[in-house]
């Protein structure tokens, strides 16, 4: 029997009730189902606890930091069937759907068959399917179907990678040309703009599509950007977008 692997929280899968903190639908009640394993690593990220694995090279910008070590792989990841996720997530009353990671198109197949449960001709109640993503995966044609939105999240050179990992200029095209695709990316810097004018340049995204955050694990960090950021917004066309569970919650799991 297929299983995919979930982030581990409490002894369980990550899948829990919030709100939706960023992007087009900021602010939503959404259960979030968080995948484990992603190929990226930024150095910022805040979700590092389903890939920055005890023995791995990569950089974070909490080495250092009382307590902080690299995750033991094992610990970090519980192995759950698509049904099981699905049992998980009915849990809630809420129809709003956000698979998030890690990288959730790294586990595609688990993942259609948890959308499909969902979506069964007996039980269907109109749920709304978001997928977060870094944008260097593509998905195959029966994932695309099955899903309503992408929140696409091209990383930048802020988060310490080498470009040919984060940027794949077919997969950037695909999306760019998806009506399902949003773009959100995280700046802090002027440089970070430049950057994305060129994305938004080179492969055609709408700029009616963009969204900009404030890089930022804590509110007191978005708070000292904000106004920057929305200047940005201001003279690009783009959308600003807030991260509503930073400020509540902080960089705890599983909120």
């Amino acid at each position: 029997m297929r299983t995919l692997k979930i982030a581990k929280h409490d002894g369980r899968g990550e899948i829990f009730l919030s709100v939706q903190g960023e992007g087009r639908h900021q602010g939503t009640p959404s259960v979030f189902v968080r995948t484990s394993l992603c190929n990226l690593h930024c150095v910022w990220c805040d979700t590092d606890y389903t890939w920055n694995w005890a023995g791995t090279p990569y950089p974070h910008e909490k080495d250092g930091e009382p307590g902080y070590a690299k995750f033991e792989k094992s610990e970090e990841i519980i192995e759950m069937t698509p049904a099981e996720i699905v049992a998980a997530v009915r849990t809630f009353d809420c129809r709003h759907i956000v698979l998030t990671g890690g990288e959730p198109l790294l586990q595609q197949a688990g993942l259609i068959d948890v959308i499909s449960l969902l979506r069964d001709a007996d039980t269907d109640a109109g749920y709304h399917i978001e997928v977060e993503t870094n944008g260097t995966l593509a998905p195959n044609p029966a994932f695309d179907a099955s899903v309503d939105q992408y929140n696409v999240s091209p990383k930048l050179s802020n988060a310490y990678m080498e470009a040919s990992l984060r940027i794949k200029a077919d997969v950037s095209k695909f999306f760019a040309s998806s009506e399902k695709a949003w773009f959100k990316f995280v700046v802090d810097r002027e440089e970070d703009i430049s950057e994305v004018l060129a994305m938004v340049r080179t492969f055609e995204i709408k700029s009616s599509r963009v969204y900009l955050m404030p890089q930022g694990r804590s509110a007191d960090a978005l708070t000292a950007r904000q106004a920057w950021v929305e200047a940005q917004c201001a003279a690009h066309g783009f959308k600003f977008s807030d991260r509503l569970h930073v400020h509540e919650f902080g960089d705890r799991r599983g909120v």
